[in-house]
């Protein structure tokens, strides 16, 4: 990364959102401060959020990015039950509240380099 971060508001910052959310594997999430601190503004989550809200008609695989529980955040815009649906189908399983489990289905860029789950890059 460089050492000034890009604005949460800026062209760079949303092409590295949507970069990232593109190499989301199936059956695998990642959360919107994991996002915003990947893309280099950490504490954007909610600018990432914005992002993810407009992409629901996309190719992009949008319904991988939960939020930091492991839940959907999508009930309050009207298609929760549309991204619980889609994650179900690549094989992600929610519990009785609503969460799915992060510590295992949690994905890092890097683990594609190292075979594991890692840390930032």
């Amino acid at each position: 990364m460089s050492d000034t971060a890009p604005a949460p508001e800026s062209a760079a910052f949303r092409a590295r959102v949507l970069a990232l959310v593109a190499r989301i594997p199936a059956g695998r999430v990642m959360t919107y401060g994991q996002l915003a601190t990947l893309a280099g503004s950490p504490g954007a989550a909610r600018q990432v959020g914005f992002i993810m809200n407009g992409l629901a008609q996309s190719e992009l695989p949008w319904q991988r990015v939960i939020n930091a529980q492991g839940a959907v955040s999508t009930d309050k815009l009207g298609f929760g039950d549309i991204q619980r649906g889609l994650l179900q189908h690549e094989g992600i399983s929610f519990d009785a509240s609503g969460r799915c489990d992060l510590k295992r289905l949690q994905w890092w860029p890097d683990e594609e380099e190292k075979g594991g789950q890692a840390g930032l890059f």
